[in-house]
């Protein structure tokens, strides 16, 4: 997985918000934060719920990790070089709708 790809998946998504840091990149979705990137790690973080947390740190701890729990979210760091694109997206989507207002979500489906 390279990074070209992750910002394509992100690009696809409506209303994306970017915010420039010294050392990663965020998304936001109308205000709320629903992801990060990390060029130096090739790392992204994404918003989840906390059982998608657990369960993804569970199963592949090589590719996922536990960034941080807040607001009944938890948030996992993606090695970019240890997951498939369409296992991706399916995150970088899940992600974008937990912040995404309904409306929204409702005109901009999961494309598969």
């Amino acid at each position: 997985m390279r990074s070209e790809e992750f910002q394509r998946m992100i690009d696809a998504l409506a209303d994306v918000q970017r915010s420039e840091a010294s050392e990663w990149t965020s998304f936001s979705v109308r205000g709320k934060r629903f992801g990060y990137y990390w060029p130096r790690t090739q790392t992204v973080g994404l918003k989840q719920t906390i059982s998608e947390q657990l369960a993804l740190i569970a199963e592949r701890p090589d590719v996922f990790e536990e960034q941080f729990t807040a607001g009944g979210f938890g948030w996992v760091v993606v090695q970019l070089d240890g997951i498939e694109a369409d296992e991706l997206f399916e995150l970088v989507y899940e992600a974008w709708r937990l912040s995404a207002p309904e409306e929204l979500v409702a005109e901009v489906p999961l494309p598969w």
